[in-house]
């Protein structure tokens, strides 16, 4: 394949995938100016380096894998505590459209960078177990067995949170 072929593919499967890599780099840095520009920074290494992409069918694996290490890097670039405040005016592509959703969101903080990673991409993007385990470069049974220990965490957290909203 040219070179020219892949950028434009990965061009195109940015601008197909944005809202996608939006919501991604939100859950991660819970700021949508930040998001934002975790996002035009994770666009611009994925064009910039499209050459590196091997196979055609990996693209979209490959530019989620930056979105998070963009992610990853701005957080702790920055050093700075993550808000979890989410105002009430933002107007984003794909943010939570209703309370319940920002409170899953907010419950995604105890889990480690990994775990996220994993939710997000399983239940947010609707990404396959074999897709996830090629975007986070870990096996098949590592991603079954953090999905279901993330799936426990976050149960018990939820659920702390309704019965303290209730109570």
């Amino acid at each position: 394949m040219s070179q020219n072929k892949i950028k434009q593919q990965v061009e195109d499967k940015i601008l197909e995938s944005y809202e996608s890599m939006y919501r991604i780099a939100f859950t991660y840095v819970k700021n949508a100016d930040d998001a934002m520009d975790v996002v035009q920074d994770s666009a611009y290494k994925a064009i910039k380096y499209a050459a590196s992409v091997k196979k055609e069918q990996y693209i979209e694996t490959w530019i989620y894998k930056i979105v998070i290490n963009c992610a990853i890097d701005f957080i702790k670039k920055n050093q700075k505590e993550i808000l979890t405040d989410i105002p009430e005016e933002l107007e984003r592509p794909a943010a939570p459209e209703n309370e319940q959703d920002f409170d899953t969101i907010g419950a995604l903080d105890i889990l480690n960078e990994k775990e996220r990673a994993i939710i997000i991409l399983r239940f947010f993007e609707e990404k396959k177990l074999e897709e996830i385990a090629r975007i986070l470069n870990i096996n098949l049974s590592t991603v079954k067995s953090m999905l279901y220990r993330s799936l426990k965490k976050l149960k018990v957290e939820l659920k702390k949170e309704v019965f303290n909203y209730e109570g």
